[in-house]
């Protein structure tokens, strides 16, 4: 089991800022010798879940997408809910979000970029989402029952206390609904919906742009989000 720690522990050290390593800089990262960080990235990418590049470093392996491929494939709600995102983004030109749960995490499932002139930099690439300074984060903790999330501060506006996470979580019951506004990346903010299959919140489904755009439309995008949700056939609110 320790081994298998370590391993998820690897592999989640990739990311889109720091997409591959080498032993060297892998062992000061997770504090091992370098022989350990060694054994473990030849581990990985003997069992396919890594590659090795010819400069030598390691990145993740593109067997990797076939398990997000299969994973999706077994949620029955999973199309209509991609198709729709797909359409909303195009239509609001803004950045679309597909999350779910896994555990206490907020999982980033599909994304689709409506607005052709973005600006790539500030285009979030993140799989795990911070729950407490996103819309899809207080979807779907205010649809779980679940423990107070960390509370790190990513900007002014971050709720970094359980009293105004609480109240949070009850506006966003009582209106069917969740924004984030300025609280994860500066000069950006989120809007959106829960996505009911079965009676159950199975993902949180919105959109994100600049915060100039956001203000000037947000009723607007509202009455969008929602009915992308209802065009495809979900229960949308509360």
């Amino acid at each position: 089991m320790q081994s298998l720690r370590k391993a998820s522990e690897v592999l989640r050290a990739f990311s889109a800022a720091q997409p591959e390593w080498g032993a060297r800089a892998l062992a000061a990262h997770l504090g091992v010798p370098r022989a350990t960080a060694h054994a473990y990235l030849t581990g990985l990418a003997e069992a396919g879940f890594l590659r090795r590049t010819p400069r030598g470093q390691y990145r993740l392996s593109w067997h990797l997408a076939e398990f997000g491929a299969q994973l999706t494939a077994t949620l029955p709600w999973f199309p209509a809910a991609r198709g729709a995102l797909a359409d909303l983004a195009s239509s609001t030109r803004a950045l679309g979000f597909l999350c779910v749960l896994e555990d206490d995490r907020v999982v980033c499932i599909n994304r689709a970029l409506g607005d052709p002139d973005a600006d790539q930099a500030q285009i979030q690439t993140d799989v795990t989402l911070p729950a407490n300074a996103t819309a899809a984060g207080k979807l779907l903790y205010a649809h779980a029952n679940l423990p107070t999330p960390t509370f790190e501060p990513y900007t002014a506006s971050t709720i970094t206390t359980p009293d105004e996470w609480a109240g949070e979580l009850a506006r966003v019951r009582a209106d069917g609904y969740a924004h984030a506004i300025e609280e994860w990346v500066p000069g950006h903010c989120a809007l959106g919906v829960p996505l009911r299959w079965e009676g159950e919140v199975v993902a949180a489904f919105g959109v994100q742009l600049p915060t100039a755009r956001f203000l000037a439309r947000e009723r607007r995008l509202l009455d969008r989000v929602q009915g992308a949700a209802r065009s495809a056939g979900f229960a949308a609110s509360s």
